[in-house]
């Protein structure tokens, strides 16, 4: 992939496509600072990433896969509030302000129903509403997310689009999804970057 310039604001929802292999996950893992660049440098507040240790990164950037991992003795909401770890105790011992962070993300994705149920029981669909519900519990100012409606249906998907849209625009987030579904990108996002040929191409939707 060639040098790419772009920059991702608060309050923008930003969808980014391109056919399988074209390098969204890679750029997605990059910005989290999970991949060192190639070639550059990303900024974040006038200070490259590199120079954020790990758990100040993981304050400001949260990064939700598309692959969901199966944890047998987890339940869902013991799974969110590991996205409150960045804000943990040396121990790893979670506050009860974590806890309602957890709950308020859980119900921010209308799963507070399946809060006690083990992960491992969830289907694919709920087990990545968790994941998602995981990032906003970190409460990072940049949520980037690969393929995060892979597992649900039509309606669910729109729902999901709408909710992340809203959270762009009410709490001032920064967020960035890759998608294969062009008409939710055409209905829902401020601005689509589309990677073709490993060339990064911006456009304004608005």
């Amino acid at each position: 992939m060639e040098a790419i310039e772009g920059t991702l604001n608060p309050g923008d929802f930003v969808c980014l496509t391109g056919r399988n292999g074209s390098g969204k996950s890679t750029l997605l893992k990059t910005l989290a600072g999970l991949l060192p660049p190639l070639q550059g440098s990303i900024g974040l507040d006038d200070k490259r990433l590199s120079d954020f240790t790990p758990s100040e990164l993981a304050r400001r950037v949260g990064l939700v896969v598309t692959r969901v991992p199966d944890l047998p003795n987890t339940t869902l909401r013991e799974l969110v509030a590991y996205g409150r770890l960045p804000y943990a105790s040396w121990f790893g011992k979670f506050s009860a302000s974590d806890y309602e962070a957890a709950d308020r993300a859980i119900a921010t994705l209308g799963i507070s129903h399946l809060a006690s149920r083990h992960v491992s029981e969830l289907s694919d669909g709920e087990r990545q509403k968790a994941m998602i519900a995981r990032a906003l519990a970190q409460g990072t100012d940049y949520l980037l997310l690969d393929e995060p409606s892979a597992f649900l249906d039509y309606e669910s998907k729109q729902e999901l689009m709408q909710m992340l849209k809203n959270l762009a625009t009410e709490q001032k987030k920064a967020i960035l999804l890759s998608s294969h579904d062009q008409d939710l990108v055409l209905r829902y996002a401020d601005i689509i970057w589309n990677i073709t040929d490993g060339k990064l191409t911006l456009k304004d939707v608005k």
